[in-house]
């Protein structure tokens, strides 16, 4: 079982440099950070832990952009995974953050895991050219651009929504595969997505009893014909020595864990203790 950390950051409070710096000294595995380019301030789009347009917390408007959050991470860590929790890539120009991934990935010698969401605010899709009800076809089409980038010496991609012809991109990725993880609502089509499309599912806050989606999972996955099995992180809240045991022997791989919104040092403070609690470090 793997252990990780989120920070849900913003332009105050503790730095992700600090956070990711402090995550690693105390042991933990992959360091997270979320995404959203913008808020619009009228949206049609329910919250999914509201129900409504109220927002759970203020960072939502405040938050930093998570490459750039990472790339931070990456000057002053050697060991730590740098992930997104969760990243959305169709927010972006599928080329340049081809190259924004890769370089991140070159430079932390190979650390990058990509978190990544559809996009439950389809206000925020929209500003950008996103159709909400074709969210799911984007993705899939930006990642198999990017790893074509990622991957070929001469990379093309045709699709509905993306295409380019032959070119060269360079640097590659230190890892061959750069792993991705869905972040979604735990359902059959989201797990049918994960086994065409990505390597893993990271759970959500509504999803808490897991036992039969994580068996869902690993079903399709077989059925896909894909080898091996699936990862799985999970964001937990307190560290229960019988529900982490629990969690791994249904195939959970990973467990994440929030950061208070606190001062630097309350929040370094509290990594060690959770590390303590965790029996790692």
């Amino acid at each position: 079982m793997r252990h990780g950390i989120v920070l849900f950051t913003s332009d105050r409070g503790i730095t992700p440099a600090a956070a990711a710096q402090a995550a690693e000294a105390a042991g933990f595995d992959t360091f997270y950070v979320p995404e959203h380019t913008h808020i619009p301030v009228k949206r049609e789009a329910p919250h999914p832990r509201t129900g409504g347009a109220a927002l759970p917390d203020d960072r939502y408007l405040r938050t930093l952009d998570p490459w750039v959050a990472l790339a931070t991470a990456a000057s002053v860590t050697t060991r730590i995974r740098l992930a997104t929790a969760v990243a959305l890539p169709v927010e972006s120009d599928p080329i340049t953050l081809a190259k924004t991934i890769a370089s991140l990935d070159h430079l932390s010698g190979g650390r990058v895991t990509i978190g990544a969401g559809f996009g439950w605010n389809v206000d925020e899709l929209a500003d950008h050219g996103v159709p909400g009800s074709k969210r799911r076809t984007v993705l899939r089409e930006y990642l198999e651009a990017m790893r074509a980038l990622w991957t070929d010496d001469e990379a093309s991609y045709t699709g509905e929504y993306v295409s380019f012809g032959a070119s060269w991109a360079w640097p590659k990725p230190v890892q061959s595969h750069i792993p991705v993880l869905v972040g979604a609502g735990g359902t059959e089509r989201t797990f049918r997505w994960i086994a065409k499309s990505a390597d893993g599912w990271l759970t959500t806050p509504s999803d808490v009893d897991i036992d039969d989606k994580v068996a869902l999972l690993r079903r399709i996955w077989r059925e896909a014909g894909r080898s091996g099995a699936p990862e799985v992180a999970a964001l937990s809240g307190k560290p229960d020595a019988g529900r982490i045991a629990h969690l791994a022997s249904i195939g959970v791989t990973e467990l994440i864990f929030g950061l208070p919104d606190r001062e630097p040092g309350e929040v370094v403070a509290w990594l060690g203790r959770l590390a303590g609690k965790l029996g790692i470090g």
